[in-house]
């Protein structure tokens, strides 16, 4: 019997619960500091030895890493650092470099500028906070030059090919207690699968592997995947530089390889589209975009094409061919000449020949004025819910709070003040006088400014009179009575104050507009939410504010909407301005600043918008390969041009998805697509951002399907869902998001399956890459912007659409699919800190199947934190996650953790902070308790998020699988 070797249980298998000690219901609890019973998971026996990670032994088809004494002293140094962030990059080519003469020498994954660049030097990288060692050019030329090179440098960059190590930080852990529940397990597997997923080793385009869907639940871990390996030809770029190449963050395709004519396109079904955020925010030093700062921008004559990794130079390096429309240019005699020191420069460092994204200097033929200084006018609604909810004095202190996070680095910012009730009261801000002036408009009809000048002043010059007026802003209106409001005529006085400059225009707006021009009127009827007459009531009520938005447009001002809404907002009619003028819309449902989760928020958020470093007066426009044509917009902004859009206003991290169309034959191995965007940096200087995307093309059905990005697909489908929602109907809205899934299953059947019409299956099939495509194409119509249902008001429903209409997919992906953490049986690394950050829980699906009635858990969307509190939770975990006695004493809605000297609390505490700054954006979400039998309206919108359940009437994840089979099995594709 000792000899005897034990079977190893099954997969899934959970070991019966202890027995539970008296008085406590369900399994036992083991409060901090007391020893484990015998026998459970904290007890280890005598001699007890973890197992240690194996290493993982090399793959068939993965290059062996070679040892360092094979690499160049240079890279030994590297490979003895810190890892290096992995880049999206081409295909590695199988050997060594071969370098035809006159070719470049390869680069480093160290960020080369141009001679005179003021450039970080910083690579665009995807792991942007893996700390590593610099290496500069010098030193990999020298490098090259002494020792020859081996198939393991093909990058120059040590550790391109080996996986990094991960070192385990000596940081002490707090000892989690043993809550009710399973034992988190698969901790070790992720991390490797994690390891050896960031390799990114690129090969051979061939069939993606098929994977059956139904039956199992979606495998949510992967949401953390990378897209299919751009496949490109050898030396499609002229340098081997790993970041030639568009970083995903910055723009993606729905496609990675391009089909070659429209024929191709329509017989795959698959949408072709870009997904840009051309100015999303650095995550760290090492993010910075390369800045070239010698004036010297060489262009295509032709389609005005800058010059990128792609292009090719011919006639010795005299001349240059352009990659979009294939004609020959001349080099600029300063290329390869550095105008400061008076010296030549090595062409091959420059930054546009080695990083996809960079960014010029730009002279002063790009302005047709001098660049425009930041200048801020404040609307601030000051009716009688305005102040009575503690609006006005809350946003009187975060703009006096936030006044030196302003952009203000040059010291020409200017800032401007109107309050506005059924009167406009403006502000003679003058710095001669000791304290702010009022000066009182009436007349709303036909607006007019008081005074000639000192409405919008000087920041600096005037910082003593503006500060005197926030301080005093609170208590101007304390005891007014007026509930009326003319925001219309508000809009159109503050448009004369700052339209001869440009800049901002920040509305905080309480109380529906009543008065003046562009006054409304409550339209919401509960009757027809949830029905097709409830799209009129997701369109704007009235004319004025779109037209009002498109001359702010014209004068290169942009509008941010804060709407603060104790009853009905009219989100869609507010959220005009924003939308055509490249603003942001934020909204407070049921705001009071009694309530601190709801100051907190506001206070955050706004202060956070105050010091977002935008870009003004700004146009963009993506140029393509010669046959591919933009066709269709999405995003805010306004359309100048058929292809130009006009952005008064920048803001970081805010989305665009393009469509694009096929003219004819695309003729050449690979497309590119080059996204300029022509902008004033608030600190006063005239840039343009270049961002190259390189793809290959293909007439081969199956290459197209297993080159998908899920997460652009649905992205585009979102907001093609949106377009059509508002247009038409929302349920047309999720019909069309549905079949273009079909679409595109049924096409994988027909063309890589091999299966034709009439032949089914009893499993629906799907490419590995595609697996979540299912799930997130029903997110998107269980989504508050696109459900059916009648319990989502249509200011909610609107300030959906807003939100997905602008996220980026780093965003998008967790509003859409919430992440759900146990709280109870959070793994002892969970909620501790290390190299990374703090170490989130292990993630579960969103199905009440997971959730155990004794257990705690916590959901977050980007938006919102839920913490759920089952009913038989024990009184013990009440007491050390939330300082009370039990769950009768856990009060449910909005709620501020306490901080309790436990682990649990701190670890919880740890992952909310971890929840409010990884993502970009200026986000705060508020966290709201949701007790198992609490507030039924607050339960049911928990419950909503747990999309893989069947709700109002809408398929659980299953069910929809099941639907999605028969409709591929019965169709033509």
């Amino acid at each position: 019997m000792g000899d005897r070797k034990m079977t190893p249980p099954p997969p899934g298998y959970r070991p019966p619960p202890a027995a539970a000690p008296a008085g406590y219901p369900g399994m036992p609890y083991r409060p901090s500091g007391t020893p484990p019973p015998p026998g459970s998971p904290g007890m280890r026996p005598p001699g007890f030895r973890p197992v240690q990670q194996q290493q993982r032994p090399p793959q068939p088809g993965m290059p062996m890493t070679p040892p360092l004494g094979n690499q160049p002293p240079v890279f030994q140094q590297m490979a003895a650092g810190s890892p290096v962030p992995r880049p999206r990059t081409m295909s590695p080519p199988v050997g060594p470099p071969q370098s035809a003469p006159g070719s470049p020498p390869p680069v480093s994954q160290s960020p080369t500028v141009s001679a005179g660049s003021s450039a970080p030097h910083s690579p665009v990288a995807e792991h942007h906070r893996a700390a590593r060692k610099r290496m500069y050019p010098e030193q990999i030329t020298k490098a090259y030059m002494d020792q020859p090179v081996t198939p393991a440098d093909n990058f120059a960059s040590p550790g391109y090919n080996q996986q990094p190590q991960q070192q385990q930080s000596p940081v002490p852990t707090m000892a989690a207690p043993a809550y009710p529940g399973t034992q988190p397990v698969g901790g070790q597997v992720n991390n490797l699968t994690g390891q050896f997923g960031g390799m990114n080793l690129a090969s051979a385009p061939g069939p993606a592997k098929s994977v059956p869907l139904i039956g199992a639940p979606p495998v949510i871990s992967d949401f953390n995947a990378p897209a299919p390996a751009i496949n490109l030809p050898q030396n499609s770029s002229i340098t081997n530089s790993p970041y030639a190449n568009a970083e995903e963050s910055y723009k993606c395709c729905t496609l990675n390889a391009i089909p070659a004519n429209e024929s191709v396109l329509k017989k795959s079904k698959l949408p072709l589209a870009l997904v840009i955020a051309p100015y999303r925010t650095a995550d760290g030093e090492h993010d910075q975009v390369p800045v070239i700062a010698d004036s010297v921008i060489a262009r295509c004559r032709r389609c005005r094409t800058y010059i990128n990794p792609f292009v090719t130079f011919v006639e010795g390096g005299q001349r240059w061919k352009c990659n979009l429309c294939f004609l020959l240019n001349d080099v600029p005699a300063a290329f390869d000449y550095d105008a400061q020191t008076q010296q030549p420069v090595d062409r091959w460092k420059r930054a546009e020949l080695n990083y996809s994204c960079v960014e010029y200097v730009a002279p002063t033929e790009y302005m047709v004025r001098p660049p425009q200084a930041p200048s801020y006018v404040f609307v601030i609604d000051v009716s009688y819910s305005a102040v009575q909810s503690g609006m006005v004095a809350t946003a009187a202190r975060t703009i006096l709070n936030s006044l030196d996070r302003l952009p203000n680095t040059q010291k020409r910012t200017q800032v401007g003040f109107i309050t506005v009730d059924s009167s406009l009261h403006f502000y003679n801000l003058n710095s001669a006088l000791s304290e702010p002036q009022m000066l009182v408009v009436s007349e709303l009809d036909d607006v007019f400014l008081p005074s000639p000048s000192h409405l919008l002043v000087n920041l600096s010059d005037s910082r003593e009179v503006i500060e005197s007026f926030l301080e005093k802003l609170s208590e101007m209106f304390k005891e007014t009575a007026n509930v009326n409001n003319a925001l219309g005529t508000a809009l159109q006085a503050a448009f004369k104050i700052v339209s001869p400059y440009g800049g901002k225009i920040v509305c905080l707006q309480s109380t529906l507009p009543n008065m003046g021009t562009g006054a409304l009127k409550p339209r919401e009827d509960p009757k027809v939410l949830g029905t097709p007459k409830e799209t009129p009531l997701l369109n704007a009520g009235s004319p004025f504010f779109k037209s009002f938005a498109v001359d702010c447009s014209r004068s290169q001002v942009s509008c941010d909407m804060l709407v603060f809404g104790g009853q009905y907002s009219d989100i869609a009619t507010l959220g005009c301005l924003p939308r055509f003028t490249g603003g942001q819309t934020y909204y407070y449902p049921g705001f009071h600043a009694g309530r601190t989760e709801d100051a907190t928020k506001f206070a955050h958020e706004f202060s956070e918008l105050l010091a977002e470093e935008i870009g003004l007066e700004a146009v963009l426009r993506v140029r393509a390969s010669r046959n591919l044509r933009m066709s269709a917009f999405h995003g805010n902004f306004f359309i100048r041009s058929t292809d130009l859009l006009a952005l008064p206003n920048v803001p970081r991290n805010q989305n665009y998805v393009i469509e694009v169309a096929i003219e004819d034959e695309v003729r050449g191995p690979t497309a590119c697509f080059q996204t300029a965007l022509l902008h004033t940096t608030c600190h006063g200087e005239r840039r343009i951002r270049v961002i190259t995307l390189c793809l290959p093309v293909t007439s081969s059905v199956p290459d197209m399907l297993s080159s998908v990005n899920q997460k652009a697909i649905i992205s585009y489908l979102a907001n093609k869902a949106i377009e059509r929602g508002i247009t038409s109907k929302l349920e047309d809205a999720r019909d069309a998001v549905v079949n273009k899934t079909i679409d595109i299953l049924g096409v994988y059947k027909s063309q890589v399956l091999g299966m034709g019409k009439g032949s089914s299956s009893p499993q629906l099939q799907v490419p590995d890459h595609l697996k979540l495509l299912p799930v997130l194409s029903l997110a998107l119509i269980k989504h508050d912007a696109l459900r059916f249902t009648s319990r989502i008001s249509s200011d909610a429903r609107s300030n959906a659409i807003n939100l997905i209409r602008t996220m980026p997919i780093q965003l998008l992906i967790p509003y859409l699919y919430p992440n759900l953490y146990a709280l109870h049986t959070m793994p002892p690394e969970a909620g501790e800190m290390s190299e990374r950050g703090v170490v989130m829980p292990p993630a579960l699906n969103l199905t009440t199947e997971r959730l155990e009635p004794h257990g705690c858990y916590l959901l977050e969307n980007g938006q919102d934190i839920f913490i759920w509190v089952g009913r038989g939770v024990v009184p013990q975990l009440c007491v050390d996650l939330f300082g009370v006695k039990g769950y009768d004493a856990v009060q449910s809605g909005k709620f501020t953790l306490p901080e309790v000297d436990t682990a649990i609390n701190k670890k919880t505490n740890l992952v909310i902070g971890k929840i409010r700054e990884m993502r970009r954006g200026n986000y705060y979400p508020a966290v709201f308790i949701v007790k198992e039998d609490s507030d039924p309206t607050l339960r049911l919108w928990f419950l909503a998020h747990l999309i893989e359940d069947r709700a109002d009437s809408v398929m659980s994840y299953q069910q929809f699988l099941q639907h999605l089979k028969d409709r591929v099995n019965s169709g033509s594709f």
